[in-house]
């Protein structure tokens, strides 16, 4: 499955981050709040995601509502996926950047098809 990944869509030093995932047929959009400054280390409180057509439309959860909030040892491997993204590795291609990019939408992915009915 093809996807696009943009990372870091936001003003800058907002507490408030956007990152998306645009797959053939939908898209993802993830929210994530951060505490802290935002110069020195800041601090990951809450990720949200929902689901959306690519012309916008919100497609509701299984259970009707339509976002998702990641908690538990979920939002512990969102945080270190995060990090890997932001990562001086990363950025400055030391590492296998499509791996990463891979693990973190596989990641974001797995907690869609629990929470969504797709068709």
């Amino acid at each position: 499955m093809n996807y696009k990944l943009e990372l870091n869509t936001q003003e800058p030093n907002s507490k408030i981050i956007f990152n998306n995932i645009i797959f053939d047929s939908f898209k993802i959009n993830i929210v994530e709040r951060y505490i802290g400054s935002m110069k020195a280390r800041p601090t990951l409180c809450e990720v949200l995601f929902k689901v959306r057509t690519l012309d916008n439309v919100i497609i509701n959860r299984k259970d009707g509502h339509v976002r998702v909030k990641v908690k538990g040892d979920d939002f512990e491997t969102y945080q270190k996926l995060s990090r890997d993204l932001n990562s001086y590795e990363y950025k400055n291609k030391l590492i296998n950047r499509k791996e990463v990019e891979q693990n973190y939408v596989h990641f974001i992915l797995s907690l869609v098809i629990t929470n969504y009915q797709l068709n």
